[in-house]
């Protein structure tokens, strides 16, 4: 045997066996086994040797689409014999070819398959894995796929998000312009309605008010741009006094003594504001505790100034009398013996001094 691949497994009078080893295309053709007797048996075996497919390649997909535009997909395996099948699938879902091309390889034994796809793709596109699948016997049980991801440019949306939500005056308050679309947009105009210069033109999406107040009220409007088109988006901001503002309805709980602005979105398309939602505060809870200190330290003053006036009445009402001994003329006695003697002899004529008490 001239080829070390190839092996002689068996030989008996009856059988020949050999093996080969790391087959090739090569090894295709019709093999001879001859017996050497009288008379000499030939038997003939052709062996196929199978051309395993190649992992499939995917073109057309290396420049991002614009959306609503026709995506044009090509896949092509090569090696395999006899010719491969391919199938396409977009996500789950299964797409179909707009032709199959079968070449021969320069070596003439195997061949390059190519299939194409054709479909209109919208902006959920985006990321969308696109697979190409190479059926082939020489693959029994499994597969060989390739799978790419789809880029699609699609028109800017925009919205603008105020931060604090819910700001008031005096305070600092920042919108913020929230572009999204592919490619993002990279330049914002800030204007104001009724106003003929531009507030800002960046590519900064945030608009800051330093120190809010009633000036600033009115509809403010962001141009978000990219490669693909413009986009509108407003709000309308209201500062407005507390005074003025409605009865509230949301669950915010600002302090009840300060001024409140109150502001609604509009994006896009319609270029027409939504209706303002008001984000009016709800009553302190902080004030309905000092009113509740304050009428119980009322009601307690109330029964105090009461129960005096009960007290005064009463002792009026209940005065007595009483007897004292204090002695007349005891004042201008020189001692005190001869008060006592002034006192025995005026006791019996005297009258009782008398004396009130409330």
């Amino acid at each position: 045997l001239r080829d070390n691949r190839i092996q002689l497994e068996r030989s008996t009078p009856n059988e020949l066996t050999i093996s080969i080893s790391d087959v090739v295309l090569s090894d295709e053709g019709e093999y001879t086994c001859s017996i050497f007797t009288m008379p000499v048996r030939t038997a003939k075996a052709l062996v196929t040797v199978l051309g395993i497919p190649q992992k499939p390649q995917i073109f057309g997909h290396e420049q991002p689409i614009d959306e609503e535009k026709t995506a044009r997909l090509t896949c092509r395996s090569s090696g395999s014999k006899p010719a491969a099948q391919l199938r396409w699938k977009k996500g789950n879902k299964e797409l179909k070819d707009e032709g199959t091309e079968v070449v021969e390889d320069p070596n003439g034994k195997t061949f390059t398959v190519s299939s194409r796809v054709e479909f209109r793709v919208t902006k959920e596109d985006n990321e969308a894995e696109v697979t190409c699948t190479v059926d082939h016997e020489s693959l029994q049980n499994s597969e060989r796929s390739t799978t790419q991801k789809l880029q699609v440019h699609y028109k800017p949306t925009a919205k603008i998000e105020p931060h604090p939500q819910y700001p008031r005056e005096g305070e600092k308050l920042q919108l913020q312009c929230d572009g999204q679309g592919n490619p993002i947009p990279q330049e914002f105009l800030w204007e104001k309605e009724g106003s003929d210069a531009p507030l800002q033109l960046s590519s900064d999406s945030v608009l800051i008010f330093p120190f809010l107040n009633k000036s600033d009220s009115g509809t403010y409007v962001c141009t978000a741009t990219s490669s693909m088109g413009s986009v509108v988006a407003k709000y309308n901001l209201d500062v407005s006094d507390l005074s003025q503002l409605p009865t509230p309805h949301v669950h915010s709980t600002p302090g009840p003594s300060q001024p409140i602005s109150h502001a609604s979105m509009a994006t896009a398309s319609s270029f027409t504001p939504a209706p303002i939602q008001d984000a009016s505060p709800v009553p302190s809870t902080s004030s309905t505790y000092h009113a509740v200190i304050g009428g119980v330290v009322a009601v307690i003053v109330f029964l105090l100034l009461s129960l005096l006036i009960v007290l005064g009445h009463y002792l009026i009402r209940h005065k007595g009398t009483y007897l004292t001994h204090e002695a007349k003329g005891s004042d201008d006695a020189p001692d005190a013996d001869t008060a006592i003697i002034n006192a025995e002899g005026g006791q019996a004529s005297g009258d009782d001094k008398k004396e009130y008490f409330i």
